[in-house]
């Protein structure tokens, strides 16, 4: 893989511009050792990486980069080496069109591990914002806090938003909502609304490796995640077709893979895709239709499981949800899916029959496993090497 050739905003060299508020107000939660070794990395000018285990110099690095885990959704988690600029970048177009600031209080739901709770963490010490750990606590205590401590900025993923959504609590103070990691959609977009009247909820797209892509605030066509971020040119391949892949390129572009591979990652006179599908309509909307590499045809069709994954999330009490594919010996391939639960006054049978309705039923999932231990990565989200063989081992 090429790195890119692209200027960089800001000078790599200078990772002072990490502006923190304060050495000790930001620091909500007694034993917050993530968050001092974070600041203590950045200060010291240092490459440092963040992993499971914590936060630590790399040996040999270079000044003004740091590197983070990626999901690991669909394969073997991935280290993603980045400088600082093209963070910095990205929080100063959000320093603008937000109106983020001194007065703002961000709530953190997740360890720096977690690459969006680590933008999240930054991106408030840049602006200068105060910042409340709510990591490791349970939905109905993270709420309490967000509530309590008057928080005004959230960044959480869907999964994150349906659980606080479940406790109910009305979170009046904040003021922006950013929801990223996964499809949002119009049902928990409503539920959020409901929960904090005076936000904005924005819905973006993007990856570790591009870092924002395209944002929305619900007012697009449905199903859409908004025009470009600031600075972003999309393009899809071939051009003009109704579905393609994603191109990129932008200032917030990762330098590459420092441990690990992808072959769906791929560069190109300075775009990068990571092998996502999706449509760009004439006034510059983005549609995303999922991973190439999840893609199955059933019947000739096309088919994305991601779309009959979020028609499971949208049922109240579904908090995980995986589509995956199963060889057949009469149609070849059929999809199965696994969830955490099942909805309220709803069983299996009915979750079959509601499915069948919303979409073909040679689509459709043909049998769904429900698991109370579903399971995820260490950034929350499904995943989908263990769900297949504990669909293997149910069935």
């Amino acid at each position: 893989m090429t790195k890119p050739e692209r200027p960089l905003p800001l000078d790599p060299a200078q990772p002072a511009a990490f502006h923190w508020h304060d050495a000790t107000t930001p620091l909500t939660r007694a034993g917050s050792g993530d968050l001092l070794a974070l600041r203590d990395a950045i200060r010291a000018g240092e490459e440092f990486s963040v992993t499971p285990d914590g936060i630590s110099p790399v040996v040999g690095g270079t000044a003004g980069y740091l590197r983070i885990r990626s999901g690991g959704t669909t394969g073997p988690a991935k280290t993603i080496r980045r400088t600082h600029c093209s963070w910095i970048a990205s929080f100063e177009v959000n320093r603008d069109h937000l109106g983020l600031g001194l007065t703002d209080v961000y709530g953190i739901l997740g360890r720096p591990v977690h690459s969006l709770a680590l933008y999240a963490i930054v991106e408030a010490a840049h602006v200068g914002a105060d910042i409340v750990d709510l990591a490791g606590l349970r939905p109905a205590h993270q709420a309490a806090g967000l509530a309590d401590r008057g928080t005004t900025v959230l960044y959480a993923t869907p999964t994150q938003l349906r659980l606080l959504a479940r406790v109910g609590r009305e979170l009046p103070t904040l003021r922006h909502v950013l929801c990223g990691g996964g499809r949002m959609g119009q049902d928990l977009r409503h539920e959020v609304q409901r929960l904090a009247p005076n936000a904005t909820v924005t819905e973006f797209y993007g990856a570790a490796e591009t870092s924002f892509i395209a944002w929305s605030d619900g007012a697009g066509p449905e199903g859409s995640v908004g025009p470009a971020y600031p600075g972003v040119e999309i393009r899809i391949d071939p051009p003009g077709a109704d579905l393609g892949t994603i191109w990129v390129k932008s200032p917030y572009l990762f330098e590459g893979y420092a441990e690990g591979e992808s072959p769906d990652t791929q560069w190109h006179e300075g775009f990068v895709t990571v092998g996502e599908a999706g449509h760009l309509a004439e006034d510059g909307s983005l549609s995303i239709a999922g991973r190439k590499n999840r893609m199955v045809t059933i019947a000739d069709q096309n088919v994305f499981p991601e779309d009959i994954e979020l028609f499971f999330l949208s049922h109240q009490g579904v908090t995980h949800a995986a589509v995956l594919p199963r060889r057949d010996q009469n149609r070849g391939t059929v999809l199965v899916a696994l969830i955490d639960a099942l909805p309220e006054n709803m069983t299996v049978d009915d979750l079959l029959r509601a499915s069948r309705q919303r979409f073909v039923p040679l689509v459709a999932p043909r049998r769904i496993f429900v698991a109370e231990d579903f399971p995820v990565t260490t950034s929350g989200k499904p995943d989908l090497a263990r769900a297949t063989h504990l669909i293997e081992a149910r069935e």
